[in-house]
C-alpha cells in the first residue's frame, strides 16, 4: 500500500524523540442546522487516504522505532439514526493500512499524547504549521500554542517543508488519480462545447459540464469553473459564468474535475457559433504555438520560472510581429500570470517556480493572451507529467487545434 511507504518517507525525515502530529479537519457551520461539505486535509488524507473529519494521525519516533497511531470518532447510536454511523476502526484499517490495534478514539487522544509526553524522552513536536494567513484558528495552531504554554522544553516544529518535497513528486497511485481526474474533465469539456450555441448563458453551458461530473460521482470541482464568453474571457479568473453569449464570441473554459481529491486543470478557449474569426484564429494560434514550445522544454533540471520566460519570449516576439506590442515590457498588458504551476491534491499544489523539476512532478501548461479592447481573452492549458526524458501530456486528448474544434460542430 502507497500510504504506508508515504508513512515510512516522512518517519525517516524527522529527528529521534519526535512526534508527527496531523489533523483531518472539519466542516465549517453554514447555518444553524448545516454545514459545509466536508473536504479533509490534504497532507492527513496523503498518508492515509482518509476522507473522515475530526480525527488525528500520529507518527512517534523513538530510538528509531516506528509507532503509528489514528484516533478517530465514536458512533453516537442516537445521532447515527439521524446522519448514519461513523467509519469503523476495521473500514479505515481497510482503507489506509494502519492496524486495527493502532486505531483508538478521539476521546483517548489527549490521555494518549500526555502518557507519551511525560513517559518518553520526547523532544520535538512537529505540526504542518504553513496555513493561509487568515486561518489564524488552526488545530495545529491550538495544539502548537498549548504545548509551548504547558511544556515549554518541547521544540514545536513546522514539517510543512519536509511533506512538500514528497507531495511534489507523484507515485503510480497520485498519477492514475490525476490521469482519471483529467479523462473526466475532459468528457465534461466535450459535453460542454457540443451542446454550445449563441445565446445561451454561461451557467448554461456550465451545466454540461456539471452534469458529467454529476454522472461520474464526482461531488466537487478542483476549483471554481471558470465559463467566460466575449469580454469576461479577458478576466483571469472570472466565475461568476452568468452573462448571456453573443455571436461571435470566444468562450474560455478553465475547468477541473477531482478525482479521490486529485485534480485536473484543462483551459480550452472556442467559437461559441463554431467557426473562428480570422482575428480569432492569429490571436489563438500565437498562445497555441507558445504552448507547445513550453511542452516541448518541459524536462528535468529546468524550472517553471524559466519555463514562464520561454512563453513571455514566444508570446512576445509573435505579438510583436502582428503589431499587438512593440516591446517585450508591452506583453505584461495582455499576458500577466504565470505558465504553469504544480498539480496534485491541490490545484496550485505544494512546490515553488524556482524548484528543479524532476520526474513525478505534475505541472499545468497555459499560457494565454486577454485582449481587453478586442474583447478576445485565450488561454490553453495542458497537464505534463514529467519524466526522464522530457514530459508525457496527459491531457493531450482534448481537442485544442483550430481545425479539431470547428470540426466538433462539423464546420
Amino acid at each position: 500500500m502507497l500510504t504506508k511507504r508515504r508513512r515510512e518517507k516522512i518517519f525517516e525525515t524527522i529527528e529521534e524523540d519526535s512526534i508527527l502530529i496531523l489533523y483531518s479537519g472539519q466542516s465549517s457551520v453554514k447555518s444553524g442546522d448545516e454545514t459545509y461539505n466536508f473536504t479533509p486535509d490534504r497532507n492527513f488524507y496523503y498518508f492515509t487516504n482518509l476522507d473522515i473529519e475530526k480525527s488525528f494521525f500520529v507518527i512517534q519516533k523513538s530510538e528509531s522505532k516506528y509507532e503509528e497511531k489514528l484516533f478517530i470518532q465514536r458512533t453516537n447510536p442516537q445521532l447515527a439514526r439521524w446522519v448514519g454511523e461513523n467509519p469503523s476502526k476495521e473500514h479505515c484499517s481497510q482503507i489506509s493500512g494502519i492496524k486495527v490495534g493502532d486505531i483508538l478514539y478521539l476521546d483517548e487522544f489527549e490521555g494518549y499524547l500526555e502518557n507519551v509526553l511525560s513517559r518518553t524522552n520526547i523532544e520535538n513536536i512537529y505540526l504542518y504549521l504553513k496555513k493561509p494567513i487568515l486561518q489564524k484558528e488552526s488545530m495545529e495552531l491550538k495544539i502548537a500554542q498549548e504545548i509551548q504554554n504547558k511544556l515549554p522544553f518541547l521544540n514545536v516544529k513546522d514539517i510543512s517543508k519536509k511533506i512538500s518535497e514528497l507531495r511534489i513528486i507523484k507515485d503510480e497511485e497520485e498519477i492514475n488519480n490525476i490521469k482519471k481526474a483529467i479523462e473526466i474533465t475532459k468528457e465534461g469539456i466535450m459535453n460542454l462545447i457540443t451542446n454550445s450555441k449563441p445565446g445561451m448563458y454561461e451557467y448554461e453551458l456550465e451545466a454540461y459540464f456539471d452534469f458529467t461530473l454529476r454522472k461520474k460521482g464526482v461531488k466537487d470541482f478542483a476549483f471554481k469553473p471558470i465559463v467566460a464568453s466575449g469580454k469576461n474571457s479577458t478576466i483571469l479568473h472570472y466565475s461568476s459564468n452568468n452573462s448571456q453569449t453573443q455571436e461571435g464570441d470566444l468562450v474560455l473554459l478553465d475547468l477541473g474535475a477531482q478525482y479521490n481529491y486529485y485534480s485536473g486543470d484543462i483551459s480550452r478557449t472556442f467559437p461559441i457559433n463554431g467557426k473562428f474569426t480570422e482575428r480569432q484564429k492569429e490571436i489563438y494560434s500565437i498562445v497555441l504555438s507558445t504552448m507547445k514550445k513550453v511542452e516541448s522544454s518541459a524536462k528535468p533540471g529546468i524550472t517553471l520560472f524559466e519555463l514562464n520566460e520561454i512563453a513571455k519570449k514566444s508570446l512576445s516576439e509573435e505579438c510583436k510581429k502582428i503589431g499587438l506590442i512593440t516591446s517585450e515590457e508591452e506583453l505584461q498588458k495582455y499576458y500577466f500570470h504565470s505558465v504553469s504551476h504544480f498539480l496534485g491534491l491541490d490545484t496550485h499544489d505544494v512546490g515553488n517556480k524556482h524548484i528543479l523539476l524532476k520526474p513525478g512532478m505534475v505541472i499545468t501548461n497555459e499560457p494565454g493572451l486577454y485582449i481587453e479592447e478586442e474583447e478576445i481573452g485565450i488561454r490553453i492549458e495542458d497537464d505534463l507529467l514529467i519524466t526522464e526524458g522530457g514530459c508525457e501530456n496527459l491531457s493531450k486528448d482534448v481537442p485544442k487545434e483550430i481545425e479539431e474544434i470547428e470540426s466538433l460542430w462539423g464546420v
